[in-house]
C-alpha cells in the first residue's frame, strides 16, 4: 500500500493519512445496520470538521470552532456526531476531514477512530475540495465505496430515525444518484437554502425519494413563506450521500480545475511524495462549496425529505429552541443567573453571576474577553460583528 505519510503536530508525528487499517473492530451496531445483503458497495461516513469558528462568536473562535465546543452537555458537537454514527458504522469506516490547527484535538476527542482516517487539509478550501479528497481515498480503498458526507456540528434529536434515513439514502445512491437529505420546513426560514423536489423515484426503506428540480438560495421572507406553503420545498441540510466514483465524475464534469488538482494528488497517494504533493497542490484548489460547484449543476440528483429533529445551530438563538428552558422560558448555561422579570432569554456565562432585570428575548454571552448582548431576533447578525473585527484587524478577538 505504500509508505505512511506523517503530518507533524506539535513536533511529533502522530497522524498518518494514507494507510487505512484493515482490522475489523466492531462496536455495538444497529439491529438494522448496514449489511452486505442490502448493498454491493461498502458504506463509509465522512465527517466534515473544518470551519473557522465564527458562527457562535464570541465563544466559538478560529482556534475553537463550534464542532469542538460542549454546547449540549458533556460531549462536544464533533463527539456527538461520532456517537450517532457508531451504531451504524465501524470506526474504520468513519473518516474525518479537518484542518491542521484542529486535527490533534479532534483525534484526542475520538480515539476510537483510527488516526489514519483523519484527512488533514494544509489550508481550508471549502467543502468541494474536502469531499473530493475523501472520495479519492475511499475509491482507492474500495472501488464501489458509498459515502455519507455529514457536517460535524449539527444537532439531531431522533438519532435512530436519522440512521434509518441514511440507510434509505445509501440504497438510492447505489443506483447512481447524488442524494441530499431535505428537512421538512417548520417555518419560513430565510437563513437556509431550499430544495425543490420533482417526480418521485420510489420508496426506499420506508422513505420517499424524489428527483431534485432545483436548489434555491436563501430566500426573502415572502419567498420562504411560498416555499413552505407549496409543500414541494425542503430545507437544504448540507448532508449528502453518493458513490465515491459518482461524485468524482461530477466534479470532473462541473469543476475541471478541482478535478485536475485531485488527479495530480491521486498520483502521489500512498507514496513518499504525498505530503509534499498535498502541500504544493492544496493551496491552489478552488475555494468552492459542493452545493455551488457541483450540486446545482449535477445530473441525477435526488432528495429524501425527512424529519428527525434537525438543527444546524446556526446562531445562539437556536439553543433556545433545542435546550430545556426554565419556567420563565430562559436557558442558562455555564453560570449562575439571578433574574427579575426576565424571560425568553439565553444566558451563557463563564462562571460568574449574571444578573438581569426587566429584559426579554435577549442573548447574553459572557466570555473571558468579550461580553455579547443582542436581541434573539438579531442573533444571525452576530456574523456582522465578526466581519467588522476582521476588517479592523482585531485578531485577538477572532
Amino acid at each position: 500500500m505504500g509508505h505512511p505519510v506523517c503530518w507533524k503536530l506539535r513536533n511529533r508525528p502522530v497522524l498518518r493519512i494514507v494507510i487505512f487499517r484493515q482490522n475489523r473492530r466492531r462496536g455495538k451496531r444497529d439491529p438494522g445496520g448496514l449489511g452486505g445483503a442490502e448493498m454491493s458497495g461498502e458504506p463509509f461516513a465522512v465527517i466534515l470538521a473544518g470551519g473557522s469558528g465564527t458562527r457562535l462568536w464570541p465563544l466559538s473562535r478560529q482556534s475553537r470552532p463550534k464542532q469542538m465546543l460542549r454546547l449540549l452537555g458533556e460531549r462536544t458537537m464533533f463527539q456527538l456526531t461520532v456517537d450517532r454514527l457508531l451504531p451504524m458504522f465501524r470506526p474504520e469506516q468513519i473518516l474525518v476531514v479537518t484542518g491542521q490547527e484542529h486535527a490533534e484535538e479532534l483525534i484526542h476527542q475520538a480515539p476510537e477512530i483510527p488516526q489514519e482516517n483523519f484527512l488533514v487539509e494544509p489550508v481550508g478550501r471549502n467543502t468541494a475540495p474536502a469531499i473530493g479528497l475523501a472520495a479519492l481515498h475511499l475509491r482507492r480503498r474500495a472501488p464501489h465505496a458509498l459515502m455519507a458526507v455529514l457536517p460535524a456540528d449539527h444537532y439531531i434529536r431522533d438519532e435512530a430515525r436519522f440512521r434509518a434515513v441514511l440507510r434509505a439514502a445509501f440504497q438510492v445512491a447505489e443506483r447512481g444518484f447524488l442524494v441530499t437529505l431535505g428537512i421538512r420546513p417548520t417555518y419560513p426560514a430565510t437563513g437556509f437554502g431550499y430544495i425543490e423536489r420533482g417526480e418521485p423515484l420510489g420508496r426506499f426503506g420506508g422513505f420517499m425519494a424524489y428527483r431534485v428540480l432545483a436548489f434555491r438560495e436563501k430566500p426573502d421572507l415572502a419567498t420562504a413563506e411560498r416555499f413552505v406553503a407549496d409543500g414541494r420545498h425542503s430545507w437544504n441540510s448540507g448532508m449528502f450521500i453518493w458513490r465515491a466514483d459518482r461524485i468524482l465524475e461530477e466534479i470532473e464534469r462541473n469543476m475541471p480545475e478541482l478535478a485536475a488538482g485531485l488527479k495530480a494528488l491521486e498520483a502521489a497517494l500512498g507514496t513518499p511524495e504525498e505530503a509534499a504533493a498535498l502541500r504544493r497542490i492544496w493551496p491552489e484548489m478552488p475555494n468552492t462549496s459542493i452545493d455551488y460547484g457541483v450540486m446545482e449543476k449535477a445530473q441525477e440528483v435526488a432528495v429524501i425529505p425527512a424529519e428527525f429533529g434537525w438543527n444546524d445551530i446556526g446562531s445562539w438563538a437556536a439553543l433556545l429552541d433545542i435546550l430545556a428552558a426554565d419556567d420563565q422560558s430562559n436557558v442558562v448555561l455555564g453560570t449562575e443567573h439571578l433574574g427579575l422579570d426576565t424571560s425568553g432569554s439565553l444566558i451563557f456565562g463563564n462562571g460568574r453571576l449574571v444578573a438581569t432585570v426587566g429584559i426579554q428575548d435577549l442573548i447574553i454571552v459572557d466570555t473571558e474577553d468579550v461580553l455579547l448582548v443582542c436581541h434573539r431576533e438579531r442573533a444571525q447578525d452576530v456574523r456582522l460583528l465578526v466581519e467588522t473585527l476582521k476588517r479592523e484587524g482585531r485578531q485577538e478577538y477572532l
